[in-house]
């Protein structure tokens, strides 16, 4: 009979493995400082200090690029949501909360050199680029019902998506700095997306039809973050239409890479549960 294991005992028994995985994130990880990627030398003051206000003929940025920032300061700025949620899932001591801890540092980080950016170079306007990170803080985040399975699995598409919208955000090459930034903050969720993907393979181990049927599950209901930008419009369909991300292309972009890693096609080790979800996984597909 197969062996199933409550999210107490996957806790404990997974804990080695994230401490491991927390280790080599850490030794893996760029500690690049966000105050060395911003043009301080571009800022002036705003009329409140005795300089000019921001006007649209002040930004330098294509309409894309520029929502494509906006929308990384959105969601990077909402981390205190994301944490609480995150940590309602995981052991608030040793290796998993450590981690908590990281993974909310690292994403701060990216809200902090977004913001500079986007100030010092007036690439937006920031009373409403303001006006709209309160909204999204006052709205927050809420995860749906998960096991931590199930979590572990969405934590992995979740940055490997994020991953994505950077890469096309630098590829748009229209300002090398902006390039060098989102190429940063891709890199930091692609080592982000591979813990979470580590400690899922190591769940196949322990319970591999349990970790077949969270990954199934979670492909099913998955849904990138999306924010609400000023004029009502929702960031999911305006980066979609933008190129920047499409979920049409996640299952090329996001989910097989994963899959592959994981070896989904290829396991041995599924009893009829698994081979159940694996199916249902390949019709999705």
């Amino acid at each position: 009979m197969p062996i199933e294991k409550n999210d107490s005992q996957l806790l404990s028994e997974l804990a080695p493995v994230v401490d491991e995985n927390l280790t080599r994130h850490i030794a893996e990880a760029d500690g690049w400082q966000p105050h060395d990627l911003v043009p301080w030398d571009q800022g002036k003051n705003f009329a409140f200090m005795g300089g000019t206000d921001w006007s649209a003929d002040q930004s330098t940025l294509s309409d894309v690029e520029a929502l494509a920032l906006t929308v990384g300061v959105l969601v990077a700025d909402n981390v205190p949501a994301y944490h609480r949620e995150i940590a309602k899932h995981l052991a608030q001591v040793g290796p998993w909360w450590r981690w908590v801890g990281r993974w909310t540092a690292e994403e701060n980080r990216h809200s902090i050199v977004l913001r500079n950016y986007l100030m010092v170079t007036r690439a937006v306007d920031p009373v409403a680029l303001e006006r709209a990170r309160m909204d999204e803080m006052v709205r927050g985040y809420a995860m749906p019902p998960m096991h931590l399975l199930e979590m572990l699995a969405n934590s992995a598409f979740e940055e490997k998506a994020a991953a994505v919208r950077h890469h096309n955000t630098a590829a748009l090459g229209e300002d090398p700095l902006v390039a060098v930034i989102a190429e940063r903050l891709a890199t930091d969720d692609e080592l982000q997306s591979l813990f979470y993907r580590n400690i899922v393979e190591a769940a196949f181990e322990l319970v591999p039809d349990q970790t077949m049927r969270a990954i199934a599950s979670r492909i099913e209901a998955f849904d990138v973050p999306s924010v609400a930008l000023p004029g009502g419009t929702d960031s999911t369909a305006v980066l979609a239409e933008a190129g920047i991300y499409d979920p049409a292309q996640q299952g090329e972009k996001v989910f097989a890479p994963l899959l592959r890693s994981w070896n989904i096609a290829g396991r041995t080790d599924l009893g009829p549960e698994g081979e159940k979800a694996r199916d249902e996984l390949s019709a999705l597909l």
